[in-house]
């Protein structure tokens, strides 16, 4: 299970605030962070590592756990691609196509825990 860093209310209210159109870097940060931190919990394992430069990553999703190295499923995106998804703003065909969101590895692929919040 992801190590809970953000407190819940910080981070929905940094969601709520993104979500308008906030775009301060401290704001944005607490944001990503929080919504890996929630993927994390509601998809906790080691299989998969989704990363945000240069805000965080979390590893998530049950199977096979990798204990050195990269690991072989990783989804890496960046901060307008990550909040996109995970507040449903947009579609993760979209983020593949436009070439927002790489994700290499047989498990890399989590458009079934999208969105993680809808404000």
């Amino acid at each position: 299970m992801a190590k809970r860093r953000i407190p819940v209310a910080d981070g929905l209210s940094a969601c709520r605030e993104v979500r308008a159109g906030e775009s301060a870097r401290s704001v944005r940060a607490t944001a990503v962070r929080f919504l890996l931190e929630e993927l994390g919990e509601l998809a906790p394992g080691h299989t998969v590592e989704v990363r945000v430069p240069p805000f965080g990553a979390v590893q998530c999703v049950e199977g096979p756990q990798h204990t050195r190295g990269t690991p072989p499923n990783v989804i890496e995106m960046d901060v307008d691609t990550w909040l996109g998804l995970a507040l449903g703003q947009l579609s993760w065909e979209r983020a593949v196509e436009d070439g927002s969101l790489r994700a290499s590895g047989s498990r890399a692929d989590i458009q079934g825990l999208l969105p993680i919040l809808r404000l």
